[in-house]
């Protein structure tokens, strides 16, 4: 046997390590369309809006809720479109900035992230409330509350950690429960209403009416309402990497989830708005689900709709995790967020140190919330800009969508209709609540969005000239032209 020279001896070859990414196809359509239900919380917000809109709408709340539902689904339809031409995590953020500016799509990006995370904050510090009132306990000090959410946001988090299937699974078994009994309250609701009992307020021709009773109602401000309300679907599209056919189920997922929202929505309003009188109704506005309840059916029903507000703002607390850490991980992909954010563990397939982020900012937030009244106050002008944030975003994201299909809405009448006139139209509505609630706005919140914005700009620079990412160098694309 002879020596083989040292050059002939075969050496092991050095793979470079392959980045691990979120699990695909994980999940299908139906239940990517329960996670967009669950980030809009269907009870936790008709428990907050249905004795407002019973108000501004004169009673004529259901009528407002369906014209509202109608530009969503171009909204959602529009998410569908641009979906199938980029699908990833970042949604919006890739959309806009690779459709029109990528500056402007980091500042969408932002807006994504600042709305998810105030809207889930603000369903967090309302978690404890309704979960103690299942047991009939209430307390004023804040160490029960702050024990309660943090529990459920750690929960929460570890569940969204393991993996994109357990949160599915715990979302389907936490909506089918709390919309049997939303819809089973709504129809009892509208049965005893309709039996004319003694103390309800029945319907007349105007609750069918814009206008509601006499006229009396301001549909600008119903709108308004109706476009907090239907926040969140777009859930659906931020974990489309992990979804089957991912390019097509999440935009379905998200019409879907629109759609169901329209009834989930109209049907507690119209079905529980006249059980009692228009001064007892406002009287417990801000627990009218569960006032609605226990006059239907006193104590231990009660407690049955307050368990089911306990399962919305926990599903939407669940969501609100999911959601902020893939959108995170979609940014920071290209490196206009901190890498780390975009690391995905090989274990579990998941964003789990942005996960864990995510959960440590709300986990601060709450508690800070909870123990600090000044602090509690300026967090109260961030929520409520919530709406704001959303409507800004998907204003942007329907204009992507003219941006992107610009050269075919002159060449085809379909795309002209789907891709063009109609999200125009949708941008156009949007512009205008954004407007609408701006002057009616007090100037605290006025300077939360501005502050929100500032702050986002700042980040942008940062990401620009000190992470240096290549983001804001990418070539703007457009769909060519349909022969």
């Amino acid at each position: 046997m002879t020596d083989q020279p040292l050059t002939a001896i075969p050496r092991p070859t050095r793979v470079p390590a392959i980045p691990a990414r979120l699990e695909p196809d994980a999940i299908g359509v139906a239940q990517d369309t329960i996670i967009g239900l669950a980030s809009s919380a269907p009870a936790a917000t008709m428990a907050v809006t249905m004795a407002g809109m019973a108000l501004a709408a004169a009673y004529g709340g259901g009528p407002v809720i369906i014209l509202c539902g109608i530009p969503m689904l171009i909204l959602a339809n529009t998410y569908r479109r641009l979906n199938l031409w980029n699908a990833n995590c970042g949604a919006s953020f890739e959309w806009v900035g690779r459709a029109i500016n990528p500056y402007l799509g980091f500042l969408v990006g932002w807006m994504m992230l600042a709305g998810i995370l105030a809207g889930t904050i603000s369903v967090v510090v309302v978690l404890s409330p309704a979960v103690l009132a299942v047991f009939s306990t209430s307390v004023t000090s804040p160490w029960p509350n702050i024990f309660i959410s943090t529990a459920v946001i750690l929960v929460m988090a570890t569940i969204a950690v393991i993996g994109i299937r357990l949160t599915a699974r715990t979302q389907v078994g936490m909506a089918v429960i709390e919309y049997a009994i939303l819809i089973g309250f709504s129809v009892w609701a509208l049965i005893y209403v309709l039996g004319h009992h003694p103390g309800t307020f029945p319907p007349t021709r105007g609750w069918l009416s814009l206008t509601g009773i006499g006229g009396k109602g301001n549909l600008a401000a119903g709108l308004l309402i109706a476009v907090f309300m239907y926040t969140g679907w777009d859930a659906t599209v931020y974990v489309n990497e992990e979804v089957k056919h991912r390019r097509v189920n999440p935009g379905r997922a998200a019409v879907f989830a629109v759609a169901l929202l329209v009834l989930l929505y109209v049907l507690p309003q119209v079905g529980m708005q006249g059980v009692a009188s228009p001064a007892r109704l406002q009287a417990n506005a801000s627990s009218a689900l569960v006032f609605v309840a226990q006059v239907l059916g006193g104590g231990g029903w009660a407690k049955v709709m307050a368990f089911a507000l306990a399962l919305s703002v926990i599903a939407s607390t669940g969501t609100g995790i999911v959601t902020a850490s893939r959108v995170a991980y979609g940014m920071a992909s290209h490196r206009v967020l901190p890498p780390i954010l975009g690391n995905v563990s090989r274990r579990y397939a998941t964003p789990a140190i942005g996960t864990i982020i995510i959960a440590v900012i709300l986990t601060a937030a709450t508690w800070a919330y909870l123990l600090s009244t000044s602090i509690a106050t300026v967090f109260t002008d961030v929520v409520s800009t919530t709406g704001l944030l959303f409507a800004g975003f998907y204003t942007l994201t329907a204009l992507a969508a003219v941006f992107y299909y610009r050269r075919r809405i002159f060449t085809n009448a379909w795309d002209a209709l789907l891709v063009g006139i109609l999200p125009l139209a949708a941008a156009v509505f949007l512009g205008w609540v954004i407007v609408k609630s701006l002057q009616t706005a007090p100037a605290t919140e006025r300077w939360s969005l501005v502050g929100i914005l500032g702050a986002g700009v700042v980040l942008m620079l940062v990401a620009r000239f000190i992470l240096q990412s290549p983001f804001f160098r990418i070539p703007l694309e457009s769909a060519p032209r349909e022969h």
